[in-house]
């Protein structure tokens, strides 16, 4: 199986197949003819990229993710943070918390999450 890593146009074309998941190829063309501006020999070449690395399915015409958009944030977070943060967390939310201005109801559901998880 192939490389999980999803690039940022497969991102937002990834995004529609979510959202629409399981879907005729057809019509998946012209979602991203219509979201993305994209020509139908573009989406098939990526929708056959992203099946040869096991993100996609496409089996008579339908085409199925493999993998969820939860499990995709999760990765894509985790290389930011390693990347950016040199892996700490505690540097990442403290540079966001510095330029998020956050309502009190905001900061409440964080603690919550934070004790949830504590």
């Amino acid at each position: 199986m192939g490389s999980k890593k999803i690039f940022d146009a497969e991102y937002r074309f990834m995004n529609i197949i979510w959202e629409n998941s399981p879907v005729k190829s057809s019509e998946l063309v012209k979602l991203a003819d219509d979201e993305l501006g994209w020509k139908k020999s573009t989406t098939y070449t990526v929708i056959r990229r992203l099946c040869e690395r096991g993100i996609l399915k496409n089996e008579n015409t339908i085409v199925t993710a493999l993998v969820d958009r939860d499990h995709v944030m999760q990765l894509e977070t985790e290389e930011h943070i390693d990347k950016i943060y040199n892996g700490s967390l505690k540097m990442f939310f403290a540079t966001f918390l510095q330029n998020e201005k956050l309502g009190k109801d905001e900061v409440e559901e964080l603690e919550k999450i934070i004790k949830k998880y504590k």
